[in-house]
């Protein structure tokens, strides 16, 4: 399975790795089928907003604001009161003698006075308001994205750190922005839409065209979503990595098929390991990489200190630890390398018992990587501690690695002869290769429902 095939099973999934990612190649946007994303993503209208506010056209739209708002547009009215005993503004004699004729004709200190006041609340400000006030807002929200060295960022926001700031100066401080009052809810409406994309100032036309891109993003509007991603599609560049989400993301299928429900996604961001849970009588939650550590998962390998013997690996790692300690004035753990695994957990309702299905992900058909993949997953499930305590066996039983189902390998398809699953039975773990996933995982997930 290549790449091109990765992206292509990926589809609409690829956006729940927004935040991981790097721009993909353009044929990946023609693949995007945005049915019903609204209703399976949390956070879905920031996802959306992310993407939008990194179209081109936005980010240039940006750049040419300060020297357009010098000719913002607003409108004159005259507006008449009567003054007693003073004069404000030009007298309007006409008005003025009406009114002492009406009211005393004696009274010579009764003036009606003019003045010229002007409004910037016209439709055409109150579109290019609201436009402001969703990138402003847009940028805000991603600020922690924006400081990282995410490919996507640098290659937008992340190398125009002024364009940002003279964008907060203008939504912030800027007289003629300032004096354009917040549009309200339903607004800008389509009356007002129509008005400044006829306008004769390209800034309004600009504004009234990209909030328009915007709702049909919002509204599912197929080509509307195609282009965006065209432009700014987000997916993890690293091959391994997305042989990871389609691993992932086929265990979200199987899941759903199997509960007969929708899973509800979560976007996965850097501080956030959960992807996808189903609630039901059994609770079922999805993790990926760092070891889950929302549910106090992790994998910790420590020697056994209270063993007379001790193997001669168990001795080095032990001794390292204690040198490194010394050495550092710090305490270490050992860990079973970076556990960027996948882990199924499910949890039952009646019972309150957990059960674990641990799942390692090789994108190779090497044959050293995969001995590798079966040691890391055995380490794994040997390793496996919730709150500090070991979840599988005793030092009295060996049992160190469950009932044989806990722990899957997924590695690439490979062209010689393997053991096929249904003679895995007695081993420790399973192995599926990536053209096994869709026909043979719901068989090793339905051994741990």
């Amino acid at each position: 399975m290549n790449r091109d095939e990765l992206l292509d099973e990926l589809s609409e999934d690829i956006l729940t790795y927004v935040m991981q990612g790097a721009f993909p190649e353009r044929e990946l946007a023609q693949t995007i089928s945005p049915s019903q994303l609204d209703e399976r993503f949390e956070d879905y209208e920031l996802l959306l907003d992310l993407h939008f506010i990194l179209k081109s056209d936005v980010i240039e739209f940006v750049q040419k604001l300060p020297r357009r708002l010098r000719s913002i547009r607003t409108e004159t009215s005259t507006v008449s009161q009567t003054h007693r005993g003073t004069v404000n503004g030009h007298v309007n004699w006409g008005r003025t003698i009406k009114k002492r004729h009406t009211q005393n004709p004696r009274d010579g200190s009764l003036f009606v006075c003019d003045n010229r006041s002007e409004n910037y609340d016209i439709p055409e400000n109150l579109v290019l308001k609201k436009l402001l006030a969703i990138i402003h807002r847009t940028l805000r929200e991603a600020d922690p994205l924006l400081k990282d060295n995410y490919t996507w960022v640098q290659e937008t926001w992340g190398d125009n750190e002024q364009l940002i700031d003279d964008l907060q100066r203008v939504v912030e401080r800027n007289v003629h922005v300032r004096r354009i009052r917040e549009p309200k809810a339903y607004e800008p409406t389509e009356r007002m839409l129509t008005t400044a994309s006829q306008s004769r100032q390209e800034i309004y036309r600009e504004a009234a065209s990209l909030l328009r891109s915007r709702t049909n993003i919002f509204q599912g509007d197929t080509e509307e979503i195609r282009s965006l991603l065209d432009e700014t599609a987000i997916t993890p560049d690293d091959e391994h990595a997305l042989f990871e989400l389609y691993v992932l993301f086929q265990f979200v299928a199987t899941l759903e098929q199997l509960r007969n429900e929708q899973a509800q996604f979560k976007t996965i961001a850097s501080d956030r390991q959960e992807v996808a849970r189903i609630d039901g009588s059994k609770e079922f939650v999805l993790y990926h990489d760092n070891s889950a550590r929302d549910r106090n998962l992790s994998f910790i390998s420590e020697p056994d200190a209270d063993r007379e013997e001790l193997g001669r690996s168990d001795t080095v790692q032990r001794v390292a630890q204690d040198v490194a300690g010394d050495y550092l004035g710090k305490e270490f753990e050992n860990h079973t390398g970076r556990p960027d695994v996948i882990v199924l957990e499910i949890i039952s309702e009646e019972t309150n018992e957990h059960e674990y299905l641990i799942t390692e992900v090789k994108n190779s058909t090497n044959t050293d990587t995969i001995r590798r993949g079966i040691k890391e997953t055995l380490e794994y499930l040997a390793f496996l501690r919730v709150d500090d305590e070991f979840v599988f066996g005793t030092d009295d039983d060996g049992s160190y690695f469950g009932t044989g189902w806990n722990g899957l390998l997924v590695v690439q398809d490979l062209d010689a002869q393997t053991q096929p699953l249904a003679a895995q039975s007695d081993n420790e773990i399973t192995i599926l290769q990536a053209s096994e996933l869709e026909t043979e995982l719901a068989s090793v997930l339905e051994q741990i429902l």
